[in-house]
C-alpha cells in the first residue's frame, strides 16, 4: 500500500505521503484488531470468524489499491498494474484505487468492531438479574 512501488522500480514522490498516510494507519488498525481477537480468546471467548474474513477482504482491497494507486515517475502518473499491462490501464487504475483504499479501511475498521464485540463480557440475563430476589408487585398509591 505504501511503498510496494519501489519493488516494481516506479516509486516516487507521492510514496512519500502514502506511507504516514495510508500505511501506517492501516497496519496500526490491523495491530489493534489482531491484540483485540487475542483479548477475546485471552478470556476463552471464541473470535468467531466475521474479524478474520473482514481483515482478509481488507487486505485483499489493501492489495489492489497498492496495485492501482498512482505514483509520480519520470514519466509522469503511473501504477503497478499500468507499468505491467500498460499504460492504457493507467485510467482505470486511477479509477479503481479510490474505491478499493476506502473498502480497505471501512473492512478493517468492521473487523475492528467485530473483534471488540467478541471480547466483551456477555450482558446478563433478566434472569440473573432477579436471581436471589423475590419480585414483588408494589402497593398501590391510595393504599399507603
Amino acid at each position: 500500500m505504501g511503498a510496494g512501488r519501489w519493488l516494481f522500480g516506479i516509486g516516487g514522490g507521492l510514496t512519500w505521503w502514502y506511507l504516514p498516510l495510508i500505511a501506517l494507519p492501516f497496519g496500526v488498525l490491523q495491530l489493534w484488531t489482531l491484540h483485540r481477537i487475542a483479548v477475546a480468546i485471552g478470556r476463552g471467548r471464541r473470535a468467531g470468524r466475521a474479524p478474520y474474513v473482514a481483515l482478509t477482504l481488507s487486505w485483499a482491497c489493501a492489495l489492489a489499491f497498492g496495485l492501482t494507486v498512482p505514483d509520480r515517475a519520470d514519466a509522469g502518473l503511473v501504477t503497478i498494474l499500468s507499468h505491467l499491462a500498460g499504460p492504457e490501464w493507467l485510467e482505470m487504475s486511477i479509477a479503481l484505487c479510490n474505491p478499493l483504499g476506502i473498502i480497505a479501511f471501512a473492512t478493517s475498521i468492521a473487523a475492528l468492531a467485530f473483534a471488540f464485540a467478541a471480547g466483551r463480557d456477555p450482558r446478563p440475563s433478566e434472569d440473573d438479574l432477579l436471581d436471589g430476589t423475590e419480585p414483588t408487585m408494589m402497593d398501590h398509591p391510595l393504599q399507603r
